[in-house]
């Protein structure tokens, strides 16, 4: 084994393309090795969750919760670690070490931090296969038993939560309460949210749009908006957006985060005073949007600045903003896609059956997984 170490905690998106990236040149190169950790030995694909949560059709957790391999795990000058990083010890140009939540510390001279995001409600993962798949056994049947529903945020997964439970209910009341007058935020295109909320809209979805549910317990089978709206549900469900799951980051000390909880990272996804540790997807302070895309962006400016590292050189490349892109579902059959080249491009139902409505970029993702 050698004696550099090359530790990489967190395995989605960036964490997983990072690892077999660097994994591949150690194994060639012999001159490091490269650790994962990472509490789950599985992955959760996020893009099919939301359909895995309002149906059994498919089995969808099968191939949502995806198996860390033999292969990903075991290998000349690479291991898996399932455990859970609990601080950092950082010495700045001579590396440092992460202690687990076992107690054990593992040495880095290089240290990658690609944590991901903090959800709420039906996005909370556990960090069992047997307790997501119960979880989502136990969301299907509040889904199955409501017949008005209040999704609580309109962005992307209030949107797709909705076109979900559409597809399967379709006489069931879907409600989506978000504080800005169009869908999503101002990252679009008007033109675009507008294209998202005519898609909604023409499914049954009803939009309370400007206003917000502050508290989420019903009263007399109703729920009452900031602005005094009064709306009829059985369930009411957050679908607000994620926050950067940065607790570790803390031990690195006050420096470390911006105000917001984003990691303060150079060009190069170096963090600001602190040389060898970098960090990638969604816990960055970056102007762009949080996505499995982006993510996966980082992931080859990540291993070839810590190839060079490691290799003693200082020659690294700074990371460049990828395009705005997304492709929003509406249920199987339909959706919208917006890019942000030529100042905007709106793209309907076909292009979102496309790409992303029928697979849910499942097949895609485990390829470049890996898994």
């Amino acid at each position: 084994m050698s004696s550099q170490n090359v530790v990489i905690v967190g395995a989605g998106p960036a964490g997983l393309i990072s690892y077999n990236t660097l994994a591949a040149k150690a194994a060639k190169a012999s001159n490091f090795d490269v650790i994962l950790i990472d509490p789950r030995n599985f992955h959760v694909h996020q893009p099919s969750s939301l359909r895995m949560l309002v149906t059994d059709q498919g089995a969808l957790e099968k191939r949502t919760l995806m198996p860390h391999n033999e292969a990903l795990q075991n290998g000349k000058n690479k291991r898996v670690v399932h455990d859970k990083v609990v601080s950092i010890t950082d010495k700045g140009t001579q590396g440092g070490h992460v202690t687990l939540a076992s107690g054990e510390t593992i040495d880095y001279s290089v240290l990658v931090l690609s944590t991901g995001s903090v959800w709420s409600g039906p996005l909370v993962w556990a960090d069992t296969k047997e307790e997501i798949i119960a979880k989502a056994h136990d969301w299907r049947s509040k889904f199955k038993t409501s017949k008005n529903i209040v999704l609580v945020g309109g962005g992307a997964v209030g949107f797709e939560l909705a076109g979900e439970i559409k597809d399967i209910y379709p006489n069931t009341n879907v409600t989506i309460v978000h504080t800005q007058l169009l869908p999503l935020n101002d990252t679009y295109t008007d033109s675009w949210r507008k294209l998202a909320k005519k898609g909604a809209e023409k499914r049954g979805i009803n939009l309370v749009l400007g206003d917000a549910v502050e508290d989420f317990e019903i009263q007399n089978g109703k729920v009452t908006t900031r602005n005094g709206k009064s709306i009829t549900t059985d369930l009411v469900v957050p679908t607000f957006g994620s926050k950067p799951n940065t607790e570790i980051f803390k031990t690195l000390g006050a420096d470390a985060l911006n105000e917001s909880g984003f990691v303060r990272v150079q060009p190069t996804l170096q963090l600001v005073n602190h040389p060898r540790i970098f960090a990638a997807g969604d816990v960055i302070e970056w102007k762009e949007e949080k996505q499995l895309m982006k993510a996966m962006a980082h992931a080859p400016i990540i291993a070839q600045n810590v190839l060079a590292m490691v290799n003693g050189t200082n020659k690294l490349k700074p990371y460049k903003t990828s395009m705005e892109m997304i492709v929003l579902t509406n249920g199987k059959g339909g959706g919208s896609g917006f890019m942000g080249a030529m100042g905007g491009v709106a793209l309907g139902d076909w292009f979102a059956r496309m790409i992303k409505s029928k697979d849910l970029l499942i097949d895609m993702s485990k390829k470049a997984y890996a898994l």
